[in-house]
């Protein structure tokens, strides 16, 4: 893209509008005016300071790709979403320039709107600031600064007091599609009226009901929201969010998303039995499988299956015997006129759920889970995990590896021989396939044939990258939100609770939670020393005993607040420019437990022998998100050990763009894409397993290039 174009119009516009508008006050909008032309002398004093920014990573942005045909990391992204904040403020510019005599120009309003995007700049240019520090701080290529841990907390001090207000609101979601935008202000009217009325004595629909009689004063006031939503993300707990997040699974909030019909839908409940399968190097040994143990013991596991059609075996009575329902059985009689039962698929699709470890199920995924099973003629498991913080790690992995080893010993009970098995899942359900992966190489029991990831966290850490420098201004992902999540899978300040006989994920939403105990974390160190190699062990057991001989409450996080007058903070920016700084200080909780860098929490801290072995990868992340950044490292990773992987970035999407599917042509695409690397797995020979060692798949073409 011609950046000089860019920064020639943008001082154009604050010119012209400039001189338009220093008339005489009784001339033209008075205050409305010189609001306007301060906002534009602010405009043209940041794109002055600006465009050698700029122009620093253009020229060295491409060293942090994935490869040549694969644009697309954090530095890349923060470029695009100043341009796209450029075009916004260049399109108002020559609007109030054209219309500012018009009859029907709203001066106050236009004054609020370019009021909101000078404040966004200002904030932006402040980002880039800080991507500066990590870009002349981190190694060659490298995206996140790991062994530097005082950038990191630099950053978060930085998001901690930095005002994010002006995102939420007028300029809310102006990186993404415009066809996103409606959804994406709905998501955040709905997030702050939710958050009215969160803690008082109203179940969740009622507050939703509520929510939708009160979010008038939202629509019409957009600082309000914006204040409002940057309130609720820096300080409602866990319990909010899990609450929110969960409302698609109400029947009747649910009922009008539209989504393929299939003809096997059940949910199923498995037994806590131990199973022994056969070895992968020799299949006349046998290795055991213990079932879910951490935290409180043995427990069954939850999952759904979906078939778009009948096959053999989904309609025995072994299986309807693990089904969670009441529903009657299935048979070809209650099946539409004409359906006929088919025979086992050779492909079984194995899905675990994204949600940030803490909230949705794999109900909340289901309309697109159905339109896969469609698309690839393929019986899908996903499997419905236990959430925390009342079921931090191992517990999730534990029941996700379970289910995996059941579905592999009684995949014709699912409708399939299991000739080829892949493993699919979104953000924290992308985490959960590798590491189920890389726990099935340690068992000795046979892998999948491939993987397919969307979006996967792969860093479960606070460390600063310069796409998590996005949750700033992300309504989707912002570090409060991100670290509560982080925290509540890695153990830190959780409770956890053995759920009843018969009680859902749903149902345990309401327990509050409290500190964690110190054998929570003991014990889950204990269970993952068993996969690591002495030496990492020895690393993991002597930080970890550290960890322990302070008091719990006191160490089990550190609350990063800001201290702005120390010299530290003014190395941030240059002499002149300070960031927009927020009414209050968010509370941000990095952990400093060891357990958030085991390789099975963060499988871009694995070492290379817990990787070699792994399937061929594929990942699909978006230019726009937050954890791009995930990607790319664990990608480069991968590529760099010889082991098969692909990546593909597409543009202009949020993270969780799967669930969005059916809102725009874009996401569908998207999708369509995740659905050709599981066509891809199941479709390719050995020997073409081979051909994807160390390369790529084209990606979507980054318009920067």
């Amino acid at each position: 893209m011609d950046w000089g174009a860019v920064f020639t119009s943008l001082e154009a516009v604050c010119k012209e509008n400039i001189t338009a508008l220093s008339s005489p006050p009784d001339l033209l909008y008075g205050d409305a005016s010189r609001r306007l032309v301060t906002c534009m002398r602010k405009i043209q004093d940041h794109g002055q300071a600006l465009k050698p920014v700029v122009s620093s990573f253009t020229a060295v942005y491409h060293h942090y790709d994935f490869d040549s045909d694969t644009p697309g990391n954090g530095y890349r992204t923060l470029v695009k979403v100043l341009r796209s904040c450029l075009l916004h403020i260049i399109q108002k510019g020559h609007y109030i320039a054209s219309n500012y005599n018009g009859a029907f120009f709203r001066a106050d309003h236009n004054a609020s709107e370019m009021e909101a995007y000078c404040s966004a700049l200002c904030q932006l240019r402040a980002l880039l600031y800080l991507a500066q520090h990590l870009l002349h701080n981190n190694d060659h290529g490298q995206l996140y600064s790991l062994q530097d841990g005082e950038l990191s907390k630099r950053f978060v001090r930085e998001y901690t007091s930095m005002h994010k207000a002006c995102f939420y609101g007028r300029c809310l979601g102006f990186q993404f599609l415009p066809t996103l935008r409606p959804f994406l202000q709905t998501v955040v009217i709905s997030m702050v009226t939710f958050g009215e009325r969160y803690g008082k004595q109203q179940s969740g629909f009622g507050m939703a009901a509520f929510s939708l009689l009160t979010s008038g004063k939202y629509v019409i006031d957009p600082e309000l929201r914006g204040a409002e939503f940057e309130r609720i993300t820096q300080n409602l707990d866990m319990q909010f969010w899990k609450s929110f997040w969960n409302l698609t699974e109400s029947e009747l909030l649910s009922v009008s998303l539209a989504s393929n019909l299939v003809q096997v839908n059940l949910t199923l409940t498995i037994p806590p039995e131990p199973l022994s399968l056969p070895l992968a190097s020799d299949p006349k040994l046998f290795a055991p499988v213990s079932p879910p143990l951490a935290h409180w013991g043995p427990g069954p596991v939850h999952m759904r299956l979906i078939s778009y059609e009948l096959r053999e075996g989904q309609d025995s009575e072994e299986l309807l015997d693990f089904t969670r329902t009441n529903a009657p059985p299935i048979s070809v009689s209650l099946l539409p006129f004409g359906a006929q039962k088919h025979p086992p698929s050779p492909w079984l699709l194995v899905h675990f759920h994204g949600g940030g470890f803490v909230a949705q199920t794999s109900k909340s995924h289901e309309n697109y889970l159905k339109s896969w099973s469609k698309d690839l003629n393929v019986p899908i498991v996903s499997v419905d995990y236990s959430l925390a913080p009342e079921a931090p790690f191992p517990r999730a992995l534990e029941e996700c590896f379970y289910a995996y080893c059941w579905a592999l010993k009684n995949c014709r009970l699912l409708g399939s021989t299991a000739e080829r098995v892949c493993l699919a899942g979104d953000s924290a359900g992308g985490n959960l396939c590798i590491t189920v992966s890389m726990r099935a190489m340690a068992c000795g029991v046979r892998v999948p044939d491939g993987i397919m990831a969307a979006y996967p966290a792969t860093l479960l850490t606070t460390d600063a990258s310069p796409s998590r420098l996005l949750t700033l201004i992300d309504p989707l992902l912002p570090l409060g939100v991100l670290s509560k999540c982080l925290n509540a899978y890695a153990g830190v300040d959780c409770q956890t609770v053995q759920p009843t006989e018969g009680t859902t994920t749903l149902s345990s939403l309401g327990r509050d939670t409290a500190l964690l105990i110190g054998d929570l974390t003991m014990g889950a160190s204990n269970w993952i020393q068993s996969f690591l190699p002495a030496e990492v062990v020895g690393s993991l057991s002597c930080s970890h005993q550290r960890s322990l001989s302070n008091e719990a409450h006191q160490r089990s996080f550190s609350p990063c607040t800001s201290d702005f007058s120390g010299p530290r903070h003014q190395r941030d920016y240059p002499e002149g420019f300070e960031p927009l700084r927020s009414e209050r200080l968010a509370v941000i909780q990095t952990p400093s437990y060891p357990i958030v860098k085991n390789p099975f929490v963060s499988p871009l801290l694995a070492p290379e022998d817990l990787l070699r072995g792994l399937p061929p990868v594929h990942l699909v992340a978006s230019a726009l998100d937050a954890l791009l950044d995930d990607s790319v490292m664990f990608a480069k990773k991968l590529r760099d050990m010889g082991q098969p992987v692909t990546l593909r970035v597409v543009e202009d999407l949020p993270h969780g763009f799967l669930s969005l599917s059916g809102l725009a042509k874009e996401t569908q695409v998207a999708s369509d894409i995740c659905v050709e690397r599981i066509r891809e797995v199941f479709q390719q020979t050995n020997h073409l397993a081979g051909l994807y060692r160390g390369a790529n798949l084209p990606s979507v073409e980054s318009p920067e290039n």
